[in-house]
């Protein structure tokens, strides 16, 4: 079996961005990221509105980024609760999205009004979003890994075995 989270030490592993993997697609590559906002097993894992609010708006800000909007394949959560996917098209590394991750964190830590697509007929869950607290936790995120981030939060950690 080969998973490559299965293979990362979670034990050690930092908040951080990280390349999860790299796909061939034809002649082109995916590039999926693992955005880590908590630590594994240390922090309380992100709230399902939380994760929900980050998912609209963080696909609000890459689809309509001129640089992004045709490199952006999908943006959402991780089943443990303690970050969120972003799968670009192209062969990229951490340095290459960290000024646009930033720029969408800056966004969300500014957004104000009505969440993009929090409704019935556009969200199967349009009920489950909270806007203050993604605020917080992506001031957080932004402030303590984003701007200050180190080589430790853009490199796995992995398993001896």
């Amino acid at each position: 079996m080969d998973v490559t989270s299965f293979g990362i030490n979670h034990d050690l592993l930092l908040r951080g961005i990280y390349v999860s993997r790299k796909d061939k697609v034809g002649n082109g590559v995916v590039t999926s990221f693992d955005l880590r906002m908590k630590e594994p097993n240390r922090e309380m894992v992100l709230d399902t509105s939380v994760m929900h609010t980050l998912e609209h708006l963080m696909a609000i800000y890459f689809r309509g980024n001129e640089t992004w909007k045709e490199k952006t394949l999908y943006v959402g959560p991780m089943g443990c609760r303690t970050g969120m996917y972003l799968l670009f098209i192209g062969d990229l590394e951490p340095e290459d999205i960290l000024e646009a991750v930033k720029g969408c964190f800056e966004y969300i830590v500014s957004y104000e009004g009505e969440i993009p697509a929090a409704k019935s007929f556009m969200c199967g869950n349009y009920l489950d979003h909270n806007l203050e607290i993604t605020k917080i936790e992506s001031r957080k995120f932004l402030n303590e890994v984003l701007i200050p981030i180190k080589k430790e939060n853009m490199v796995y950690p992995m398993q001896d075995y």
